[in-house]
């Protein structure tokens, strides 16, 4: 399949399917193990060793999050009562090594990041990271480190005056924005549904940055039912123009796909084809706006099968430089082994949906309803960096 970008790293341990919280709920590792799976059959994979992470330290933790929490994260599984913090919730049940295994999640986020600081590697990838919700001093949303906030955090104190951070999960990257706020080295642009549907319920226009660092939280908050050429036309209308502004050091994205018009958990309509088209635009803006430095990590997405193997799988390939063709067919192999595990499953034959991507460039028109949103975010931040919001050239 040709040798991968040189300076590509894939950080992974299966160890990783230990972040398990049980049952029925929707955060399964099985999506983990599918993907990689899924990716090795398809040859993404070939000649690539992957990075072994180790956990990280409670200082490292500590960047982000209380002692106080992470002493309740580790003790959790002994107790046999309300631990708060977020934790023993239907959102956020209390499993066993729930510390080691959520620690050596950042560990892995970490590992990626070091290797881009140290330039041993332009890019990385950790599917298993993306934790956007966990906070200072609680658990949310399935998440109970934030790994995105803590390798932001080290990425500042070894070599990066500016860190960019794109979230293009279905949930608003609320977390992350949190343990950045007032930090104008930090630029987190987050495109999700709109908080009146959805949790958490943040990701307003209005949520700007404090006041030292007005602007540097971007929120997109798109209608539900919003599909591939309009979640295409607000992301280029946006991003592009506040990067190229920025210029930042690194970029940093969490890729969610629970965007996915599939997805039990929200009302996106977006398309295995529509992620992969974003993660060539990732990659276009990081070597256009930040050196070629990429730090990407996994996040959420709940439909197991169908998905999110595929569409990681994507993302995977798109940082080595490995592109699939959407019309690739699934192997054999991987669709035996799925269909062991969950007999009655109906699975696609292609690497795509088989969706239309292409979109409209913004034009200054609101004639969609995805364009008051463009509008709206255009006239709270642009003019914070200097930029016309009225103007399709900025």
């Amino acid at each position: 399949m040709g040798t991968p970008a040189s300076g590509s790293s894939v950080v992974w341990d299966p160890a990783l399917l230990g972040y398990d919280m049980g049952g029925d709920h929707p955060f399964n590792p099985v999506r983990l193990e599918l993907t990689m799976a899924l990716a090795t059959q398809l040859g993404v994979l070939d000649g690539v060793e992957p990075l072994r992470p180790e956990p990280a330290s409670d200082e490292e933790i500590g960047r982000i999050h209380d002692a106080e929490y992470i002493a309740a994260v580790r003790e959790a599984p002994m107790v046999g009562w309300d631990v708060g913090h977020g934790l023993g919730t239907p959102d956020n049940p209390v499993f066993s090594n729930m510390h080691e295994a959520t620690s050596l999640v950042v560990g892995a986020s970490l590992l990626a990041a070091q290797r881009i600081a140290s330039g041993a590697t332009n890019r990385a990838i950790n599917i298993a990271g993306g934790l956007h919700h966990a906070m200072r001093d609680r658990a949310a949303g399935f998440c109970v480190y934030n790994d995105c906030a803590v390798a932001i955090s080290w990425l500042l104190d070894n070599g990066a005056e500016r860190v960019a951070y794109i979230d293009v999960d279905v949930h608003h990257g609320d977390g992350t924005q949190a343990a950045f706020y007032d930090d104008p080295r930090v630029l987190t642009i987050s495109l999700h549904q709109s908080p009146m549907t959805l949790f958490p319920g943040t990701g307003r226009v209005t949520e700007l940055g404090g006041p030292g660092a007005q602007g540097t939280s971007v929120n997109i908050p798109l209608p539900p039912f919003t599909r591939d050429p309009a979640w295409q036309r607000a992301f280029h209308a946006v991003v592009p123009s506040l990067l190229k502004e920025f210029q930042p050091d690194v970029l940093v994205t969490q890729c969610g796909v629970d965007t996915h018009e599939e997805d039990p958990l929200a009302e996106l309509h977006l398309s295995v084809d529509g992620h992969r088209e974003t993660y060539r635009t990732l990659r276009s803006l990081a070597d256009q706006y930040a050196g070629g430095k990429w730090l990407s990590m996994g996040g959420g997405g709940y439909q197991l099968l169908r998905v999110v193997p595929r569409s990681w799988t994507h993302l995977i390939a798109t940082v080595l430089d490995r592109d699939i063709d959407p019309a690739t067919p699934l192997p054999r192999d991987w669709v035996n082994d799925v269909l062991r595990r969950a007999p009655n499953a109906t699975l696609p034959s292609t690497m795509g949906d088989g969706a239309d991507v292409q979109y409209k460039p913004w034009d200054g028109a609101t004639t969609e309803p995805v364009d008051a949103v463009i509008r709206d975010v255009r006239q709270a931040v642009f003019p914070l960096h200097g930029l016309d919001p009225a103007d399709p050239r900025d």
